[in-house]
């Protein structure tokens, strides 16, 4: 999760979200070396004392400031389409969830598994529990397997919600009347947080979304257990 005086993202807790990272990394850098030579040459043309009326044009300036930019472009369009068609991919899932926001909660539908449902619903300041965060965690938290690939699919029962989990490289809007995709991996056990990330109504701020990545047989018996109470 964020914490106080963060200056950059949430650290990675899938393959996606880690590309990403490299990605802001790599683009970073760019812009900083963008930024340095434009401040090199608006400081060089003040201070400089030489001066020529009579130059009108240059085809070598010319050249250098067209192909530059778009060799810059380039480097930064590849890799954000290699990211991007890995956001898209979903080959193969262990496990498909249907998320659906509602006004204002988020209710979870394990699809290969029958009758394994559930509302979650954010736990209020007066209930939070020693070492729980306030505004972040929910009474049912959403179980993943770790190391797992895992379809969401988001929708909405009333109006714009948007499905986001920053350490999971997760936003995905979701619309009433429609069914979004996306998936990914969790890399190590943990709890990740997230919100709503749509201007939803009154409460926006009051629906967050917890995942709790855990091993595999832990999930297998977190289901029977609740398999066993419905």
């Amino acid at each position: 999760m964020a914490h106080p005086s963060q200056l950059g993202f949430q650290d990675a807790a899938s393959p996606v979200m880690e590309e990403l990272l490299h990605f802001h990394d790599h683009a970073l850098m760019i812009v900083l070396l963008i930024s340095t030579l434009v401040l090199y040459i608006i400081v060089a043309m003040v201070s400089t004392k030489l001066t020529n009326k009579y130059i009108l044009d240059s085809q070598e300036i010319e050249i250098v400031w067209t192909i530059l930019p778009a060799v810059i472009l380039i480097l930064i369009a590849l890799p954000s389409l290699r990211i991007l068609y890995l956001m898209d991919e979903v080959n193969d899932p262990h496990l498909t969830i249907k998320a659906v926001g509602h006004q204002w909660y988020w209710s979870y539908e394990y699809t290969d598994y029958e009758e394994l449902a559930f509302d979650s619903y954010m736990v209020p300041t007066q209930d939070l529990l020693p070492g729980q965060f306030r505004l972040l965690e929910t009474d049912h938290r959403m179980v993943v397997p770790v190391e797992s690939p895992t379809r969401i699919l988001v929708s909405a029962e009333d109006v714009l919600h948007s499905w986001a989990v920053p350490s999971l490289g997760i936003k995905m809007d979701a619309v009433p009347g429609r069914l979004n995709q996306t998936a990914f991996i969790t890399s190590r056990p943990g709890l990740f947080y997230g919100q709503c990330s749509e201007i939803c109504g009154a409460n926006h701020s009051f629906m967050p979304i917890v995942v709790e990545a855990v091993p595999l047989k832990h999930f297998e018996e977190w289901s029977t257990l609740l398999l066993q109470d419905a």
